[in-house]
């Protein structure tokens, strides 16, 4: 294991001026693009893969990394760093827009404390490569990224959100997460577009992945799995305001906070599952935090998982996250996959990293833009449905939550554009 400090090159700036650099650095002379995470990740501002090849793998091998004991000195040193898609298939039944899983070994990654001091940190002991000094220092041009995007439409919407309450009434399902979808055409580059937004929403678990199938931007405020050793912590959030609504009225809202600890209880359901008899607790219970364009209620469940359950078992357990399904959560899925038209793809799957000596830090992939090959985005954005919900309400909820990312305005009509 390699950690160097960098303090002896010149200001290297923020994660996004790092990740520009890099990435230009790696545009011209022709190695595979930087993967970053940046926000709130292994007790860092940013966690960078210089350069990796993200490639299609097999679902069931994602984030299989033996887990680790406690690092207090929050090195990460690299690791396996991928994404795992929404598995279940729309309406329509079409065949995923981008793999449904990617990832790649980084042996190496450039971190930021939040002391703003960037380390480069090798598992392999190696040096840092000749390119990289000059890669980071080197200042790229901030270039943009337009998407031209459809709303999506509004009739299909409230049509879904109008079974799930007459499933809810018949006793079906108590809650579900309905989702609609943008979609756009990208001019420009994904990164770009990932830096823009990254540096006007400042997201909490936000991710970008590259390679020859397209692109990841996730700009998430929510923690799906925190794993290091045998404890497990989830983050769940479920409940939702505009920024500019008072605070007090979400934690007042009788449908907000039942959708949340139904959610809070499904968590709990999943870790259950596998955690250790008697060690599943929720030392966090309807907080309200910030999110881009939003309030949230966020609640935190942690469990006690035995020190040498695979990844695998872990996920087959908690994965798709509880807060963009349902409960129960079999029959909630199920029914979603009928009352949804598209696919999800990565949207409500998952993005981030699993280290030998770090841990496993997975978000929630909400916010989340999808860019194929061909330029095409793919913007995804529902709500929690209980027996109380109004489809407008939900509806306008959508647009609040896409607001941030799409840059259109709210109040846009209820009708498809």
């Amino acid at each position: 294991m390699r950690v160097e400090h960098l303090g002896g090159v010149a200001d290297l700036g923020d994660a996004v001026d790092v990740l520009r650099a890099v990435a230009e650095s790696n545009r011209r002379h022709r190695r595979p693009p930087p993967a970053a995470l940046i926000g709130e990740w292994f007790g860092s501002a940013a966690v960078i893969a210089p350069s990796v090849s993200i490639r299609r793998v097999d679902p069931a091998h994602v984030f299989a990394v033996p887990a680790t004991e406690s690092n207090t000195e929050c090195v990460v040193g690299g690791g396996w760093i991928g994404f795992l898609s929404y598995p279940d298939r729309g309406a329509d039944d079409l065949p995923p827009r981008i793999p449904e899983a990617a990832g790649a070994w980084t042996d190496c990654v450039l971190r930021l404390d939040h002391t703003g001091n960037w380390w480069y940190e090798s598992l392999s002991a190696a040096t840092a490569p000749d390119w990289l000094g000059p890669a980071v220092t080197a200042k790229a041009d901030a270039a943009s990224c337009e998407i031209d995007w459809c709303q999506p439409d509004f009739d299909l919407h409230q049509e879904a959100v109008l079974k799930c309450l007459e499933a809810i009434r018949a006793g079906e399902i108590y809650q579900a997460c309905v989702c609609t979808q943008f979609t756009g055409t990208a001019t420009g580059s994904p990164l770009d577009f990932f830096a823009e937004a990254m540096q006007r929403t400042v997201p909490a678990r936000a991710a970008y992945l590259a390679g020859d199938w397209g692109a990841v931007a996730s700009l998430s405020p929510e923690l799906f799995i925190k794993r290091v050793g045998g404890r497990v912590v989830s983050s769940p959030i479920k409940g939702t305001l505009p920024l500019d609504e008072p605070p007090e009225r979400l934690r007042a809202s009788v449908k907000d906070v039942a959708e949340n600890i139904m959610i809070v209880d499904l968590v709990r359901n999943d870790l259950g599952r596998i955690a250790r008899t008697g060690t599943v607790n929720v030392p966090e219970l309807l907080a309200v935090r910030p999110a881009p364009g939003v309030w949230h209620l966020v609640s935190t469940v942690e469990a006690q998982v035995p020190d040498d359950l695979p990844a695998s078992a872990l996920l087959d357990a908690t994965f798709p996250p509880a807060s963009v399904t349902g409960t129960p959560k079999s029959r909630a899925r199920q029914l979603l996959s009928q009352w949804e038209q598209q696919r999800r793809g990565i949207y409500c799957g998952t993005v981030g990293l699993a280290s030998p000596i770090a841990g496993c830090e997975l978000n929630v992939a909400i916010r989340t833009v999808e860019f194929d090959a061909g330029g095409t985005a793919v913007l995804g954005v529902g709500g929690g449905i209980t027996a109380d919900s109004d489809p407008y309400a939900e509806w306008q909820e959508c647009l609040h939550k896409a607001a941030p990312v799409t840059g259109q305005d709210v109040r846009a009509r209820t009708t498809a554009s």
